[in-house]
């Protein structure tokens, strides 16, 4: 017995081949409007949390990036402030030396004094330098000067680590210490109290302060002047290695973007291919349905 198949089912099923061809036509139309063949979960669930994986390790790789970027700008900052004490610290050896010698007279060793006096706060202003609005060498306490020009020798930061992450796990310190390289004057027989007791022993020209000059005053400036080597040393070896964590970083997010590419990208010319076709499907569908829907009138007339 044949089936006779209803007006009403033809129409439904018209319908619902219309709304297929309607629905494949504006996925694709969205692919081609976004340029990506994942707009939705449910266009490929596996893609998608491939995409979400693969976004995430794109933005903690730029927050790397970041961190690797502000921790070479702390460095060149740090850099140039230790060799501009270097630098003062030769000009007084150059001073001492002179000074300490029996050709010179109390009014040279004054004037010698004198110009330490003023090296020490120029080398006060370099340990007051900032980066960013923060004072490089004040340890955590960044807000603070960690010296006051014409002032204390007091020491008024911290020793707290400044460190920055520059990859999963991995930690760079960035800071290097005031209170290490110049002390606070209090006998200490760092920096700012080294070059103190210079200054006195200019002043003062007795035996003993010759003595000390050619002696222990140059033995301590050397011992500090080495201390600022060694401090511009593991600056320039951070340095390098940021350069090297700057280099991977970028290249890891070359491959991370070409990953996601691969993955949420769509083949425009293929998918220009898939509009063209269901666009014919659906032009199709629509004359046929005319024609079927038609024909219906016409037998119920």
């Amino acid at each position: 017995m044949a089936l006779r198949i209803t007006d009403s089912v033809r129409q439904a099923t018209i319908l619902q081949d219309l709304q297929n061809a309607a629905n494949q036509l504006s996925q694709t139309q969205e692919t081609l409007a976004s340029g990506k063949r994942i707009n939705q979960p449910s266009d490929d669930p596996f893609g998608t949390s491939e995409t979400l994986s693969l976004s995430s390790d794109l933005a903690a790789n730029s927050q790397y990036q970041r961190n690797v970027g502000e921790a070479q700008g702390w460095q060149n900052v740090t850099d140039s402030a230790l060799t501009s004490m270097n630098n003062s610290v030769e000009r007084v050896r150059e001073l001492v030396l002179q000074g300490s010698s029996d050709s010179a007279g109390p009014d040279a060793r004054k004037a010698a004094a004198q110009e330490i006096d003023q090296l020490i706060d120029s080398i006060k202003q370099d340990a007051d330098s900032t980066y960013e609005g923060r004072y490089i060498f004040a340890g955590t306490n960044s807000s603070t000067k960690p010296y006051a020009i014409g002032g204390s020798d007091t020491y008024a930061g911290d020793s707290g680590v400044v460190a920055r992450e520059i990859g999963p796990g991995v930690s760079v310190q960035v800071n290097v210490l005031g209170s290490d390289l110049l002390g606070s004057g209090s006998g200490d027989g760092k920096l700012l109290d080294t070059l103190r007791a210079i200054s006195a022993h200019l002043n003062g020209g007795s035996t003993a302060d010759m003595t000390a000059l050619r002696g222990s005053d140059l033995q301590a400036l050397d011992q500090n002047l080495s201390t600022i080597t060694q401090a511009q040393a593991t600056v320039g070896a951070t340095t390098n290695r940021l350069q090297s964590a700057s280099s991977r970083l970028q290249e890891m997010a070359q491959t991370s973007t070409q990953l996601l590419s691969n993955v949420q990208d769509a083949d425009m010319a293929q998918t220009m291919t898939d509009f063209s076709m269901q666009q014919a499907v659906y032009e199709s569908a629509l004359r046929a349905g005319a024609n079927i829907v038609q024909e219906s009138l016409l037998n119920f007339l």
